[in-house]
């Protein structure tokens, strides 16, 4: 059981939360300097979650930078203030606060209710890194549902279109797939008979969660959990409340929402139904990956009937999330070498689709603040205008349909490795979602970049200095993966090598 109290973990989650409170209560009243004031304080958090990448060691203890104290304790019922990082979450506490600090920068155009609009947008990167570093149940489903209410408020106050309708249908399907977690949780609690909702005790292999005292089925709790992970994922067919969220979010909403929050589900699903059940894993591997596959070929066709470029890039999500499930599902492989690879893939993939599809959503943004429309029809031309955004939407998207040197080619590449090995069949089908994507993506760069141009749009100015910043951290970090993964492969490796291990030692068992 780990002990001990670091602090940096503490600090890198509630200094948004801590900024948000000081905002609340006037400590900058002017709008512009609320805007700065908000840029520094995401810069700041972007710095301390470098440190926790670069302090984690691989081969170290598997969970590091621990800070620990008793938060509930009855005798009978024992929950902590737990954090620590692991080699899969110490890459998405890093992808959070570059995130983080990208959203702050497309929000400077926000006139409306400013001191409002950072405070929530803070609790919510807080309550983001709050699930990536919780290592107790408990706080881990507290951190989960406190990230709902700023979401909410910045899609429905601060958005466009039908945005109450958007809030509301978010809302709804991530209760019901909390509601889904809750009732595991509890069940796990009663079923571990350890007391604790500590997570470093359920996930010891062999460990405190006994098949023969659970409360519920282990195949139910497996269901239970992979359910609530999925809408957030989000995969087909709980997919249905992204698109409208994207579409009608602000710009900063659908970067952290498309970048971070999805990747909730991700994490959720490695950490928790990788991590805790493998037996439930590999009896239901192939259904897994069959569901990764649908909702990469279904996300793909229906991308390439939308017009608006918010709804495009949101189903494309969609797909490519498909790819996380079809690489966890190739780990049920027992044995062989490269067991890992679909795993390791699958982790990739919720970093390099963060930065890539973040990208695409800023150069969205921008476009939209100087045209007003994201009706792809309507546009056109606008490369020799706006040469900047042009550059960001063809990076983005090579990246996106996996063009090698970028980052989006590793982690499908290793995906196709693990998954091809386990699932020859359908791992070929998930391969045409890819071919699809070149399609989607050429196609939307086409049509809004080049070709002719609307005589409306020939007083269109480029993007600005502050617009140019994520452009070129998230163009920066593409590349930085795409040329050199290892700095970033080896870390996910030394988190997924305990669960890896479970499967290379051969399961005696695969019944649910």
């Amino acid at each position: 059981m780990p002990t001990g109290f670091n602090g940096l973990l503490t600090a890198t989650v509630v200094l948004p939360a801590v900024a948000a409170l000081l905002l609340a209560l006037g400590i900058v009243r002017n709008d512009r300097a609320i805007r700065w004031y908000a840029g520094a304080v995401a810069l700041a958090d972007l710095v301390l979650s470098v440190i926790v990448f670069v302090l984690f060691r691989p081969g170290g203890d598997r969970f590091q930078l621990i800070d620990r104290f008793d938060w509930i304790d009855t005798g009978t019922v024992q929950a902590s203030y737990l954090l620590g990082v692991d080699g899969i979450s110490a890459p998405l506490v890093m992808l959070t606060g570059l995130l983080g600090l990208c959203a702050v920068f497309v929000s400077f155009h926000i006139r409306d209710r400013v001191k409002e609009y950072f405070i929530w947008l803070f609790v919510l990167q807080t309550a983001v890194m709050g699930v990536f570093t919780s290592l107790d149940f408990l706080l881990f489903f507290l951190f989960w549902e406190i990230e709902l209410v700023p979401m909410y408020l910045l899609i429905s106050t601060w958005g466009t279109g039908r945005r109450e309708y958007s809030a509301m249908k978010f809302l709804m399907f991530t209760i019901l797939g909390s509601a889904f977690m809750l009732v595991a949780i509890v069940a796990v609690f009663v079923s571990s008979g350890v007391g604790s909702f500590d997570m470093t005790l359920l996930l010891e292999p062999g460990g405190a969660l006994d098949a023969s005292r659970a409360a519920l089925p282990m195949g139910v709790l497996f269901w239970l959990f992979f359910i609530a992970f999925a809408v957030k994922l989000p995969t087909w067919p709980v997919h249905t409340w992204l698109p409208d969220a994207h579409t009608d979010a602000p710009t900063a909403g659908s970067v952290m929402l498309a970048g971070v929050m999805l990747k909730m589900g991700g994490y959720g699903l490695l950490r928790v139904n990788a991590g805790m059940f493998p037996e439930q894993l590999a009896h239901y591997a192939l259904p897994i990956v069959a569901l990764g596959v649908v909702s990469v070929l279904y996300g793909a066709v229906v991308t390439l009937r939308q017009t608006d470029l918010k709804r495009l890039i949101a189903y494309s999500s969609v797909s490519h999330m498909g790819l996380v499930l079809v690489g966890i599902g190739s780990v049920a492989v027992i044995g062989g070498s490269l067991t890992d690879a679909g795993l390791t893939g699958a982790a990739m993939q919720l970093f390099t689709h963060g930065t890539i599809t973040g990208l695409l959503f800023v150069a969205v943004g921008i476009l939209y603040e100087k045209t007003h429309t994201r009706h792809i029809p309507d546009l056109g031309g606008l490369a020799n205008r706006m040469p900047i955004v042009a550059g960001a939407f063809l990076i983005a998207g090579a990246a996106s349909l996996g063009l090698p040197a970028m980052s989006g080619f590793v982690s499908e590449l290793l995906v196709f490795f693990g998954g091809f090995r386990a699932f020859p069949a359908l791992t070929i089908l998930a391969v045409l979602g890819i071919i699809l994507a070149a399609g989607y993506i050429l196609w939307m760069i086409q049509r809004t970049m080049f070709g002719p141009r609307p005589a409306r749009w020939d007083g269109l100015t480029d993007a600005s200095l502050v617009d140019t910043v994520p452009v070129a951290l998230l163009v920066i970090s593409i590349f930085a993966v795409g040329i050199y993964p290892a700095w970033l492969t080896d870390v996910f490796r030394d988190g997924l090598e305990p669960i890896v291990s479970v499967y290379n030692v051969g399961l005696a068992s695969t019944s649910p």
